[in-house]
């Protein structure tokens, strides 16, 4: 226990010490590398007394997560006065003239969004808009999400406050909450927005776009949902023909609930939609549960409708042969110039989406 305590005492001199991130990251490699000091004081455990064995293992834990702590701490720390130094140097002057760019683009995901806001509206679905920030009740509660739901982890969850009401919404759902509690039904709405999860690689991204579609009436079914989701997606890929089938899935927030793949096929490398013999999953739908109609006082004896969510950034990416969601984010110019829209191309049914 000797060599613990002085090991223990060593490193936490050092690290109280002022350091920089590669001297603290070295610091850390000492210490659990794969032959570092206090890894190859675990490889001991089973060499050591049967009798002093778990009381050894219980010290060493406890030294490690003291040490592991106060590296993170440290490591915290620079990176914040890294960040702050940085943002103090970078002052943007916003009174300089704009850039000597000629024309503006439209960017793909804009595009996208009015695209699909035009094939609805053609079938009388109207538009609704929530915030970004919600309380948790319109983000999971009303929506009949669990309380031990893993949607709610913190992993999953940008959380504003130490109570857990206020968050970045994780999906545009709670739009549909917000329109049927302060109207009566009947409901046939798109809500396209801007939603965030922890997630980031080459097709997520802790911000995207979704946009859900929610329809509430006397006597809907899944055949109506069918019908509606058939439309949208030959409209928007401008195919006349689509290959579609439903697979069981759950959601929370509906029932029975499916997930949508459509058909496809690649041709000289390219992702072709209609109706070809692969199938690619392409949104999440479903009947509204009756826990969420109760929840906005509206009678689910007498009414029931069905919703569902597109990802938008995915159906840009589909569409438009865009292989890296983190390239939306990117601000790069010259990749808006290749896949960005003339300002002037309004998206219509009567003329073709994106000619």
């Amino acid at each position: 226990m000797s060599d613990l305590k002085k090991l223990k005492e060593e490193f936490l001199s050092k690290l109280n010490n002022k350091l920089n991130l590669s001297e603290i990251n070295q610091i850390k490699s000492d210490l659990f590398g794969k032959n570092g000091l206090v890894s190859s004081q675990f490889k001991k455990i089973g060499t050591i007394a049967e009798s002093e064995r778990k009381k050894f293992a219980s010290n060493l834990n406890i030294i490690k997560d003291e040490l592991q702590n106060l590296i993170n701490l440290k490591i915290n720390e620079i990176e914040n006065a890294e960040i702050n130094e940085k943002l103090q140097k970078e002052k943007v002057d916003i009174t300089l003239p704009e850039r000597p760019f000629l024309r503006g683009k439209i960017h793909p995901v804009s595009q996208t969004i009015d695209e699909i806001s035009s094939i609805f509206s053609e079938i009388g679905f109207s538009v609704e808009e929530g915030p970004d920030v919600e309380n948790e009740y319109n983000n999971f509660t009303a929506l009949n999400t669990p309380d031990n739901h893993p949607a709610r982890d913190m992993h999953d969850t940008f959380y504003l406050d130490e109570k857990k009401e206020k968050l970045l919404r994780t999906h545009t759902s709670p739009v549909q909450i917000r329109t049927m509690l302060k109207d009566k039904p009947p409901f046939k709405i798109i809500a396209p927005g801007r939603t965030y999860r922890s997630d980031s690689d080459q097709t997520h991204s802790p911000m995207f776009h979704q946009v859900e579609g929610l329809h509430i009436d006397k006597n809907i079914n899944m055949g109506h949902l069918k019908g509606c989701l058939n439309y949208f997606i030959k409209e928007f890929f401008e195919v006349e023909k689509i290959r579609m089938r439903f697979r069981p899935s759950h959601f929370p927030f509906t029932e029975p609930s499916a997930e949508v793949d459509i058909g496809y096929e690649v041709q000289d490398g390219k992702i072709i939609i209609g109706e070809g013999d692969q199938w690619l999953e392409i949104l999440g739908c479903g009947m509204v549960h009756p826990n969420v109609l109760k929840n906005v006082k509206v009678d689910p004896t007498k009414f029931q409708g069905y919703a569902f969510g597109i990802g938008i950034d995915r159906l840009a990416m589909l569409k438009y042969g865009i292989n890296d969601l983190r390239s939306f984010f990117d601000c790069d110019y010259r990749w808006l110039n290749h896949f960005g829209f003339d300002p002037l191309d309004v998206p219509t049914n009567y003329r073709g989406l994106s000619r």
